[in-house]
């Protein structure tokens, strides 16, 4: 059980992942979630550095779709501006909406990464579909009001993890 929280990667935030090792692990899709991913939860707009990073994807022909259990309006609010293709209310962990991403990319799942914040919805839901997971440090340290139950929960699979000697990073 405790596999499917397990995380393929961990980094301390997207900027480690650069383009030119996915594009030689042939990755040609990124599934990313957005809050406390890419941006603080409450912050509307990408960042300057967000853009570069994303800008830098494409021009690796690295596609990147947002995936996001928020509303619409919030993840339209972001995506929109900087052209970056979004799926809301995505319901994760349940596969459809990486199988939707997937589909929407034109791409196998051997050729994507799923990157989030979230054991509980991100890497669950990537793993669960056989995509490869990298999870990232949260953005900020205060979430939303579901986040926070999350939260707690991924605090006891973590030890789970650490305790079974699963876990090779550090805090």
């Amino acid at each position: 059980m405790y596999n499917y929280f397990l995380p393929d990667e961990y980094v301390k935030d997207i900027f480690q992942i650069k383009p030119e090792v996915l594009k030689e692990k042939g990755i040609k899709g990124i599934i990313t979630d957005l809050d406390n991913t890419l941006v603080e939860w409450d912050r509307p707009e990408a960042t300057p550095a967000i853009i570069d990073w994303m800008k830098s994807m494409k021009e690796a022909g690295i596609q990147v779709t947002v995936v996001s259990n928020n509303n619409e309006m919030r993840v339209k609010t972001f995506c929109d501006p900087i052209g970056t293709p979004f799926i809301c209310e995505a319901r994760k962990p349940l596969r459809k909406s990486f199988k939707k991403a997937l589909t929407t990319m034109g791409i196998r799942k051997e050729e994507a990464v799923v990157i989030g914040d979230q054991l509980m919805t991100d890497i669950l839901g990537g793993n669960r579909k056989g995509l490869h997971t990298i999870l990232v440090v949260p953005v900020a340290n205060s979430d939303g009001f579901f986040t926070k139950f999350n939260r707690m929960m991924e605090r006891r699979i973590m030890a789970g993890l650490k305790r079974k000697g699963l876990i090779k990073w550090e805090e």
